[in-house]
Parts: structure tokens; sequence; C-alpha cells
């Protein structure tokens, strides 16, 4: 994908082990020749992140100061050993984070989950069918479950181990954050985020061809619940 700054872009790749589930490897570049690893996700990247609001730069060396930051905070930073910026680089390595958690998503059945935990591609996944494409209730998020782990046994009931793993888009917060339209006369199904602009994925119904990238400025819609 890639998140456009205001004085360059950052191009993004990622790449999956051999258990799907596994942590990713995420590399940046600026020109599409030299890449850089970005370094794992820390909460305390995401915290920090979210308290930034604005344009990308297109700079990894780049400095934000927290200018909305009370006393409290800065004093506890600041006894933690940490500095009152922040790099792009950081900021960059959260957002990625965060639009793979919230809008990375893969079609129902396409991985499936062994007795040993691990995940891999499903051989004898043939596609979805048209009527359950235009459904969003047969997308996944292709991160850790959250809301499967608060179903009960009888919610659980009906439900596969083996592919109904991860969370459906079906009850995403706030309702109609996605849309659902066919493209190429029926013949693609398209998602789009409402929630990070710029996410589209597609799938090829009665196929194996889907995926999904994102190209936009790497900032969160909040305004999404004022506008449905």
């Amino acid at each position: 994908g890639c998140i456009q700054g205001v004085r360059g872009a950052y191009y993004i790749a990622e790449g999956l082990g051999t258990d799907r589930a596994a942590p990713r490897s995420r590399l940046y570049s600026l020109n599409c020749v030299e890449w850089s690893l970005l370094p794992p996700v820390t909460k305390e990247m995401v915290a920090r992140a979210e308290q930034l609001k604005g344009r990308f730069q297109g700079d990894p060396s780049f400095e934000y100061e927290y200018t909305e930051i009370n006393a409290e905070d800065a004093e506890r930073l600041l006894e933690d050993g940490n500095e009152l910026v922040i790099k792009e680089e950081a900021r960059l390595v959260a957002t990625v984070d965060q639009i793979d958690r919230a809008v990375g998503i893969i079609p129902r059945g396409a991985f499936v989950k062994t007795p040993l935990g691990s995940v891999h591609e499903n051989r004898n996944f043939e596609g979805l069918s048209l009527s359950e494409a235009k459904k969003l209730s047969s997308y996944f998020h292709f991160t850790e479950p959250v809301n499967l782990k608060t179903k009960t046994l009888l919610e659980k009931a009906d439900l596969d181990p083996s592919t109904d793993f991860l969370d459906s888009l079906e009850h995403d917060i706030p309702q109609g954050s996605w849309t659902v339209q066919l493209e190429k006369g029926g013949t693609v199904v398209v998602l789009r985020s409402l929630l990070w602009l710029g996410l589209t994925f597609y799938h090829v119904p009665m196929t194996k061809q889907y995926g999904y990238v994102y190209f936009g400025t790497g900032e969160k819609n909040f305004d999404l619940p004022f506008m449905l």
C-alpha cells in the first residue's frame, strides 16, 4: 500500500511466514527501490501515535512534539525516560498496524486453523458464491479476534472452529463503516472502508482471487459516526 505525506509518500510491503497468524514482516520505502524493515509495534507506540493529528510529512526522521499533552502525562513520560517527541517512523509503524487490525480482511474459508493453533491457506477454498460474497458476514478481520472471545457457547455452536476463528465484519462499529459494491458486470465484489478512507478489498466470486490495498493519508476518519 501507500501512505501519502506532505513532502513524500511511504510505500508499504508486508510478508507472511509459514504460520499466517504469526507476526508479519513489514517494510517501507520512499522510492520503491531501497527498502527498510519496520520495527515491531508496541502498545506504547500506538498510544503515543494516537495523540498525533494531521498529515504525515514523508520524512521518517521528522519529530512530532506533544503540544496537547497535560502536565501529568508529560511528567510520566519523562520519568520513564521518554522524550516529549515521537519520530515519524514510530508513527508509521503504529498506523500500519492499526490499519491492518481494523481493515485487513479475508474471505471466509480462505484460511484454516489447525488443532495445533497454526493458520494456513485452505487448499480447498474455491471462492465465495456470488450471494455469499455480497454479505459482510462472509469476510473476516485477518488479525487476533476480539468479539469472538466474548461469544457464548450457544453462539459458537454453529461455528466451524477450523474456519470461523476470526471476527467477521458484520458487527463492526460503527455500523455502516463498509460499502459493498459489484463491479465489472457483477463479476467482482469490492469492499471499501469508510473508517480508513483509501482501503479497498476485492474478491472474484467462485475463484481464489482476492486481496486488499491501502492508498490514503494514514488518517482515521473520526467524523464517520456523524456522517452515517
